[in-house]
């Protein structure tokens, strides 16, 4: 494993946790709802998404895709997340914040999830080269 990919996956796995450190300062300071609001935008979905198995990075296209992915992915599982938590009447802002962080840096420390556009090879085309069964001309 390359040490991009080993501090990609330790910073998405941190990130959930400084968000949680975020919510000790003061109320009403963009210092505490600014981190706490990005992670949960874009945390665990990234975290899920992002760090892929394969050695060469992603293309551009696939990266744009778990980009684009990152948010719904993330604010579905904070739905859940709240949704399963008030069912059982355990609602805080902190018992979110640590099951998303939880949740998080157990995704991070996986591969990611493999993406269409980074499995298919459609993303970045190139040069056609004539087939020799068809012949170049007639």
């Amino acid at each position: 494993m390359k040490p991009h990919h080993i501090g990609l996956r330790t910073a998405l796995a941190a990130s959930g946790w400084i968000a949680l450190a975020a919510t000790v300062l003061p109320g009403g300071s963009p210092l505490r709802w600014l981190p706490v609001l990005a992670f949960t935008l874009m945390g665990p979905g990234l975290a899920l998404l992002y760090p892929q198995p394969d050695g060469g990075g992603l293309r551009p296209g696939a990266r744009l895709e778990a980009l684009a992915l990152a948010a719904p992915v993330s604010l579905s599982l904070g739905v859940l997340t709240a949704t399963s938590l008030l069912l059982v009447r355990a609602f805080s802002a902190t018992a979110f914040l640590v099951s998303l962080a939880c949740f998080a840096t157990l995704a991070a420390a996986l591969p990611g999830l493999p993406l269409p556009a980074a499995t298919r090879g459609a993303v970045e085309r190139t040069r056609a080269t004539p087939d020799p069964e068809l012949g170049s001309g007639g």
